[in-house]
């Protein structure tokens, strides 16, 4: 069962001399600026869980507030209401020496700004966390290496801060925040600084790092592109209110208002779809064991000129022609086994859809999508390929009503811190019917 390791509860922050009519009047339906005479409401009624070992990310503009969410998620701002808890910790209501303990143990950051210290070298930067812990020199040294070379700067362990690039500087920041070996990991538009080539890189490198590490991270970010890439969950932040938390692919196909709708209009959706994204149920399919006959009454029903073949287990074999097949039903074969076509190419469900355009073009059926077994789960057709590229601005917002055609006849209601598908089981068998084997 997967443990919750970051939980906020209806999270209020506001700033200002009359707080608690702040909060009052917005629980009332207020909005922000309805109650700027009372006070700054930065975070209103901010509810997540983040579960351990998650990338999670929060997006929003500038303003949004979500840079006042992360610094009560280490206790650096203490909520006017509701509870932040780390754990078993509730940071809403722990004694500042717990809270000193908690951040020095518990929970890491990486600044937008590095916040590196500049007449120290680089390894003793990533080793300073240990040395505000109390670890030994020998000890803490021997980490802040191994932290280094997971960032690939083992080489560069006794160079000043200032002789490095500002990726280089991002990734010390990032070792740091390793080598204290925290539960949690808190990312402060660590990468808005970059430049677009370096910030790609740092993104591919977090993203491996994960792979192997599997830290809770809560990443900040204004760049839903980057909120994409990275996130396995996204809360979308505006005007401190958090408005949809889901998946990447939710929130692109289907965005809780005009204001999600407009960001992912121009999202780049290659990289956030994948081929378990778009594809669908494939049809046209024959067992191994089937005879001409039956392959030819498969491609004349599903109007193709091909079809995939599968073996008792599913997986796929290769494909058979519709000329192949014609003169082996001439030449009284029994299967269609000595036809079948090896040199297909499948991919992944997780293969992103800008690697798909080269094979859609090459491929005379659609890609066929196989699991870590070789089983054919869908396929993508060219067609489903491209009208995946384009939004569908037909479609409104989750929660937007429909509209019928005959307005008579009513449509169904759809600051830096001080711590650091499977397809069915039934084998292919030779029958009057094609084989169908669904996403």
């Amino acid at each position: 069962m997967t443990m919750t390791a970051v939980r906020a509860e209806n999270v209020y922050k506001v700033f200002g001399r009359r707080p608690v009519e702040a909060m009052r009047r917005l629980r009332e339906g207020a909005t922000r600026d309805e109650v700027a005479m009372h006070g700054t409401a930065a975070v209103i009624d901010a509810s997540f869980d983040v579960a351990s070992g998650e990338t999670f990310v929060v997006m929003g503009l500038s303003g949004s507030g979500k840079s006042t969410l992360i610094r009560m998620l280490n206790g650096l701002g203490r909520p006017t209401s509701g509870r932040v808890l780390l754990g078993d910790h509730d940071l809403s209501t722990v004694r500042s020496k717990e809270l000193r303990e908690i951040r020095q143990r518990r929970v890491s950051m990486v600044f937008q700004h590095f916040a590196l210290l500049p007449h120290r070298s680089v390894l003793d930067n990533t080793a300073y966390p240990l040395e505000i812990r109390g670890v030994d020199k020998a000890e803490r040294r021997r980490r802040a290496g191994e932290a280094l070379e997971l960032v690939g700067l083992e080489r560069w362990a006794d160079h000043l801060p200032s002789q490095l690039s500002g990726g280089m500087r991002q990734r010390v920041g990032l070792a740091r925040a390793l080598a204290a070996d925290t539960d949690v990991l808190l990312m402060d538009e660590a990468f808005s600084a970059l430049d677009p080539l370096i910030r790609r890189e740092m993104q591919d490198q977090l993203l491996e790092l994960q792979q192997t590490l599997g830290k809770t991270i809560v990443f900040i970010t204004h760049d839903l592109n980057e909120a994409m890439y990275l996130g396995d969950r996204i809360a979308v932040m505006r005007d401190g209110r958090i408005v949809q938390v889901g998946t990447s692919e939710e929130i692109l196909s289907d965005p809780a208002n005009d204001y999600v709708a407009q960001f992912v209009a121009d999202v780049d959706r290659t990289r956030v779809l994948t081929a378990a994204s778009v594809m669908q149920p494939a049809r046209a399919v024959v067992p191994l064991s089937a005879g001409p006959r039956l392959a030819l009454r498969t491609m004349r029903e599903q109007q193709v000129s091909a079809a995939y073949v599968l073996d008792r287990t599913r997986a796929l074999r290769g494909m058979v022609h519709d000329a192949d097949v014609v003169a082996a039903l001439r030449n009284g074969d029994a299967t269609v086994t000595d036809l079948v076509r090896t040199g297909v190419t499948p991919v992944s469900p997780e293969t992103p859809l800008g690697e798909l355009f080269a094979p859609a073009a090459e491929s005379a059926l659609p890609i066929p999508v196989t699991d870590a077994a070789g089983r054919l789960v869908g396929v993508v057709p060219r067609v489903t390929l491209l009208e995946a590229m384009v939004p569908n601005e037909q479609t409104p917002p989750r929660g937007t009503p429909a509209v019928a055609d005959d307005p008579d006849d009513p449509a169904p209601s759809d600051d830096p811190a001080s711590s650091d598908g499977a397809a069915p089981s039934d084998e292919p068998t030779q029958s009057d019917e094609p084989t169908a084997v669904p996403a």
